[in-house]
């Protein structure tokens, strides 16, 4: 089966060519770039991916904008941050030549402070990135997007590479951002929060993560990274009752 590998980009350029280069056995690689001013379109071009130009739409429908512009009906769907593992680009390969399912998940495994996590929300953080778009599309959340589909997920053996260059700063500044919209995206929905889901979420979070998945065994990269974690939970929830007060003034 033809394979178009879609991505979508902002301002990508220190990030985007070990991307691309990891997935040069695609038929296509399609960029949908929304903006950017740091030289990713001319990276991504350079690369032989063909470039669109699309305003932001939030990241569910950018995605699956970007997976309706592609040529070919089975898309693998990739962040600039991201890289295939060779393991992982075999096994993708071999699936598309007699596939056993329209849909396919692969294990994300996330660096984080310098270490690749092996436990708790780090690793395997199981990801459905290939699919057949007739058979699946992207969900229309602004933020925390998913595939949806009515299938039977096949599984890929090798590991998606979560390749993150942020220091600390920038990746909180970033989760600052993704907790905003979550909070937007449920206050669109009518959803509410109290002091329930302000305590609640980030303990359930915690011992989740941390305990019953061992977390701990990442040591101090794994505490930090669901310290983050739980602070996220708390935030969205804190930012929904903010929008919660500010309806009824």
């Amino acid at each position: 089966m033809p394979l178009s590998v879609v991505l979508i980009t902002h301002n990508a350029a220190a990030q985007l060519a070990d991307c691309l280069a990891s997935v040069a056995f695609a038929d296509e690689v399609l960029v949908v770039d929304s903006g950017s001013s740091d030289g990713t379109a001319d990276i991504a071009a350079r690369y032989g991916a063909r470039v669109v130009q699309k305003e932001w739409m939030g990241f569910g429908p950018q995605k699956q904008f970007a997976v309706e512009q592609a040529a070919h009906d089975w898309v693998l769907c990739l962040d600039a941050d991201e890289r295939v593992s060779p393991e992982l680009a075999a096994s993708l390969v071999r699936a598309l030549q007699a596939p056993v399912s329209p849909v396919y998940r692969m294990a994300r495994r996330n660096r984080f402070l310098g270490r690749w996590l092996r436990h708790g929300e780090g690793y395997p953080d199981w990801s459905v990135r290939l699919f057949d778009r007739r058979q699946a599309r992207w969900s229309d959340d602004a933020v925390h997007e998913k595939v949806l589909f009515s299938v039977t997920p096949g599984t890929l053996q090798g590991d998606l590479l979560h390749e993150s260059a942020e220091d600390i700063g920038r990746y909180l500044e970033k989760q600052n951002r993704y907790t905003t919209l979550a909070a937007e995206e449920l206050h669109r929905r009518g959803k509410r929060a109290g002091m329930a889901e302000l305590t609640l979420s980030p303990l359930v979070r915690f011992i989740k993560f941390y305990v019953l998945r061992l977390g701990f065994l990442d040591g101090m990269p794994g505490l930090a990274h669901i310290a983050v974690g739980c602070m996220n939970s708390f935030m969205k929830y804190a930012k929904l009752v903010e929008l919660q007060k500010a309806g009824r003034e």
